[in-house]
């Protein structure tokens, strides 16, 4: 067996002794910096809050449905400014009706930073002339409904909106009494942005506040008391605050997206977690090492330090690869030209980086502190012998066996991705009932011209051309009616097309690829959902292998100067594609097929949100490749002391099992959080990443990765000559 160069590593163990040295100051200033995040990121200091500074909306790119909506605006009628009552059990051929609704839009018109307000009542020839129609429910006088929309100047700012809000809300609500309406509803596409947002801030602190506890009572079970297991809780809370501040200094240079804040803040809190039970574990064998049976309270300031040093020598090493891996996944998605993605991407990032630093800083000097705590069930250091090494066993015996078996489960549950469908939802996205959904839904149903049509056309030529064309519309397919020709601002006129499946359908979806192929004899943009889609798939198509190529060529050269093999890093791809596809495939049957709807309490879309795929491959790589680097340290570091590839899988395997599952576990539950969640693109995500992380922790780490190694033997650290003579030379070993 073989002793570690002291000289590998001298970087890392000169840190560790520099935090246990100075290990209150650290913990003093991370403490300053946790308060000053929060106070800073939810506005206490009198400053805007990060929640303050979000936006949530369609996902659009670059593309043809992109330029239509900047035309559409251009003609100013994006719609985003408005906000709309609709009134039922209303007699419309009632004189006292018809005088309260024009009263309320002479009173509305006055209010400050109100554009205009329109009803049936001040449309020529009343609320029966067709021009008045799409204001009345179902487009029949008789129906007893009616829709006031009042706009918004458009450039308002939002506390101005809010204001002249109020104030409208005082004129419908008299509307409502002077008119006798048994029905009011209320909505526009602000509040429903603004609902999503608030959706995404209730699931975030549902979602922290069922992890942060369950995880600590786990983490006492692992390490069997409350000190070892407070350590990694108070990292995840740093990186909480550390992830909110940053977020907040990201989004004034960039659009952020409400969903974003979720996604890398419990990023964040999984990743500090993970990393704090393994540096913390690490630190009580390297204590016990040195110490060899003897009473905890012999322990010395110099074998502390010994031990932190080694720590951050070999544990902290692990921890930079990982964060190294997870950083480079989500870096990859910067290469796709989505300002949505690119956000997660930068901001991904930037929290892989708190939880690297909470993980080389605050945990080891926690652990420095409380040294003599965490070690007070015993110095005896662990058996080489147990549950993973006899599982290693088992998988020896029959590798081919676990192989096949293994690999052929994956494909079954990969083939579901086949189908995949994608879909970019708006109100869809809140549950059923929650009230900014049903104003839409009900809205959307009784006043079809008013709502918008699924699908729009936008031009500026000439109106008697586009109503020509216009007549033809009945012919194409998925057109169920074709809405008269609108004429706005600028010379931009729009046309309407219902389809009757809210936009994201088969119908809508035929209908943008019948138009896009065969297009108006005059230059127009078609618009909606459907053709948003279109253009998003088109640009990750074209993006994609960029991405796909970069992540790729990336890890395989970390891995290879962890390893200095070639083939362990393309092994470890191979099983993340694996991986990865099994936990896409079951997440298209759960939302798409719409199975276990009643237990995870969602409404299926027969989709799945488009981001989901991009999002769950970047996150689910990078922490399939945490928990690769997780194992492969530890059989890298057996290997190199002398062992046999057999014997280190087995050790490794013992040694990393225990924390792999129990960061796994940890990880699931974390996510989970999104699962619990109300907002169904998060419930994808969260459901998603469970099912990764999952799959990845056993079927992968604990079977096929033992099981391909130990099928290839010597042959996993094979590499060409000249390979092994770069390794030699910067490879990075114990």
């Amino acid at each position: 067996m073989t002793t570690p160069d002291p000289r590998h590593g001298a970087l890392l163990r000169r840190w560790g002794r520099l935090v246990a040295r100075r290990a209150r100051a650290v913990v003093v200033g991370w403490l300053v910096f946790i308060v000053a995040g929060f106070a800073v990121a939810l506005g206490a200091l009198g400053t805007p809050s990060l929640f303050d500074r979000l936006d949530s909306g369609e996902i659009v790119v670059d593309g043809e449905n992109q330029q239509g909506r900047d035309l559409l605006a251009e003609g100013g009628g994006s719609g985003f400014s408005t906000y709309t009552q609709t009134l039922t059990g209303v007699d419309l051929a009632d004189p006292a009706v018809a005088t309260a609704a024009t009263v309320a839009v002479r009173d509305l018109t006055a209010i400050e930073h109100v554009e205009s307000a329109v009803n049936p009542f001040v449309v020529p020839e009343g609320p029966t002339s067709p021009q008045a129609l799409r204001f009345v429910l179902d487009g029949d006088p008789a129906s007893g409904g009616f829709a006031t929309v009042v706009t918004f100047d458009p450039d308002n700012t939002a506390e101005d909106e809010a204001a002249a809000t109020e104030e409208v809300d005082v004129v419908l609500d008299t509307l409502a009494a002077q008119t006798g309406a048994t029905g009011d509803q209320r909505g526009g596409l602000r509040a429903l942005v603004d609902r999503i947002i608030e959706q995404v801030k209730i699931d975030g602190q549902r979602g922290e506040g069922i992890a942060l506890p369950v995880s600590f009572l786990v983490m006492v079970v692992v390490f069997g008391g409350f000190v070892a297991a407070g350590f990694p809780v108070l990292g995840a809370v740093a990186s909480i605050a550390g992830a909110l501040a940053s977020l907040l200094g990201l989004s004034y240079v960039l659009d952020l997206d409400a969903s974003v804040v979720n996604v890398v803040t419990v990023l964040g809190l999984g990743l500090c977690i993970d990393y704090g039970l393994l540096v913390v574990s690490r630190f009580r064998e390297e204590l016990r090492a040195l110490l060899r049976g003897a009473p905890v309270s012999e322990t010395t300031r110099d074998q502390v330090m010994a031990a932190t040093a080694s720590t951050m020598d070999r544990a902290g090493r692990t921890v930079v690869f990982s964060a190294i891996t997870v950083a480079i996944s989500l870096a990859g998605l910067l290469v796709l030209e989505i300002p949505f993605i690119r956000a997660v991407s930068v901001a991904g990032v930037s929290v892989v980086l708190i939880a690297l630093a909470v993980a080389l800083t605050l945990i080891p000097a926690l652990c420095a502190l409380g040294a003599r705590r965490l070690l007070r069930k015993g110095t005896e250091s662990a058996a080489d012998v147990g549950v993973f090494s006899r599982l290693a066993e088992v998988v020896h015996r029959m590798p081919w066996a676990v192989i096949a078996v293994v690999s052929g489960l994956l494909v079954v549950m990969a083939l579901p991705t086949l189908r995949l469908e994608l879909t970019s939802s708006g109100p869809e996205l809140l549950p059923k009932g929650t009230p900014e959904r049903v104003f839409y839904e009900d809205f959307r149903a009784g006043y079809p011209l008013l709502a918008g049509a699924e699908v729009l056309v936008v031009t500026r030529a000439p109106v008697a051309e586009v109503e020509a064309w216009a007549s033809t519309l009945g012919e194409r397919p998925g057109v169920e009616s074709v809405d008269p020709v609108r004429t706005l601002e600028r010379g931009v006129s729009t046309v309407g097309i219902q389809t009757g499946d809210s936009g994201t359908g088969d119908a809508s979806r035929a209908l943008v690829d019948s138009l896009r192929t065969d297009r108006p004899p005059f230059e127009a943009f078609v618009v909606g959902q459907a053709s948003g889609i279109v253009d998003f798939r088109a640009t990750v198509a074209e993006r994609a292998w960029w991405a796909v190529g970069l992540v790729v060529l990336a890890t395989l050269v970390l891995l290879f100067l962890m390893t200095g093999s070639v083939v362990i890093p393309v092994k470890a791809l191979v099983m993340n594609v694996l991986s990865l596809g099994a936990a896409l495939g079951v997440t298209v049957w759960i939302f798409e097929d719409g199975h276990l709807e009643e237990l995870l309490r969602f409404t299926s879309t027969g989709a799945v949100e488009n981001t989901i795929p991009l999002l769950v491959l970047a996150f689910g790589f990078g922490l399939s490749m945490d928990y690769e680097v997780f194992l492969l340290s530890r059989i890298v570091e057996l290997h190199e002391q002398g062992y046999d590839t057999r014997t280190a899988v087995t050790l490794g395997l013992q040694r990393s099992g225990r924390i792999i599952t129990s960061a796994a576990l940890l990880m699931v539950i974390v996510f989970a959080g999104f699962a619990a969640g109300d907002l169904l693109v998060m419930k994808q995500m969260g459901v998603a990443l469970v099912l990764a992380i999952t799959i990845d922790a056993t079927l992968v780490r604990m079977l096929l990765v033992p099981a391909t190694m130990s099928v290839l033997g010597s042959a996993n650290w094979w590499a060409p000559r000249p390979l092994r003579r770069l390794h030699e030379r910067w490879g990075i070993t114990e």
